[in-house]
């Protein structure tokens, strides 16, 4: 009868444990699953050994690759030759900019235009916008609409370009588009550039006009990216005037 309901236990909390990791971001699933099968075969390993039916060198080596896997995170950002190898493909001229408000972090390809955008806080956090689905993604501009003003108009920015047909939204919002909250700072500024610590005048200049013929509202853009590297240029050329 014990053993019954240990099983029955250990079922239900792997139920649940399977249940946790589907809800999980679309792409740190295959993680999440790893380290469920990684977790049941140190326990399986474990309970072998103390009924004398596995060697303890078996559970040993068992422990060792559970405690690797778990390393590796730490491995990655401890040595930057592994970093480097466990990013994302650069852009072709490894150029992005980036924009980021309380909700949203956003990356402008600058050889292609492709907008890729991460959810950092929310019902949706973790999540990438490319991940989600049209039913999502329109959950997750109400939330913006309730929340952040700047994120709303930052995804906006994404479903304009994914959707250039339209997507459902509230019409009455369209005339109220708002424009960054003038907040920004010296590193932001640079990020939604492109550029690093050491650009210089003419730097922030052709980055300006490379970036602003992209997405200026004329040419189909969005005014509220226009508006936020008009900014970053603004604030960086009188940061270097003063």
């Amino acid at each position: 009868m014990p053993r019954i309901i240990l099983l029955i236990a250990i079922a239900i909390a792997l139920v649940l444990l399977v249940r946790r990791i589907q809800a999980m971001p679309p792409h740190k699933r295959r993680s999440g699953y790893i380290q469920l099968i990684l977790g049941v075969a140190a326990l399986a390993a474990i309970v072998l050994t103390a009924m004398g039916k596995m060697h303890w060198v078996g559970a040993a080596v068992t422990g060792l690759l559970v405690a690797a896997r778990q390393m590796l995170p730490l491995l990655i950002r401890a040595f930057p030759l592994l970093q480097q190898w466990s990013r994302q493909k650069p852009s072709p001229d490894g150029q992005h900019s980036e924009v980021k408000t309380a909700l949203l972090r956003m990356t402008l390809d600058h050889s292609s235009g492709e907008l890729q955008g991460e959810v950092l806080a929310g019902p949706f956090a973790d999540w990438t916008l490319a991940e989600m689905s049209r039913e999502q993604l329109q959950a997750l501009y109400s939330y913006c609409q309730e929340q952040d003003a700047d994120s709303e108009q930052l995804l906006i920015s994404y479903l304009e370009q994914r959707f250039p047909n339209g997507w459902e939204h509230d019409e009455t919002n369209q005339s109220n588009e708002q424009a960054p909250s003038g907040s920004i700072t010296r590193s932001e500024a640079l990020a939604v550039l492109g550029l690093a610590e050491d650009a210089t005048r003419d730097d922030v200049v052709t980055a300006h006009r490379s970036l602003i013929q992209k997405i200026h509202p004329d040419r189909g853009g969005n005014d509220y990216l226009a508006a936020k590297i008009n900014e970053a240029k603004d604030f960086l050329i009188k940061d270097m005037a003063s």
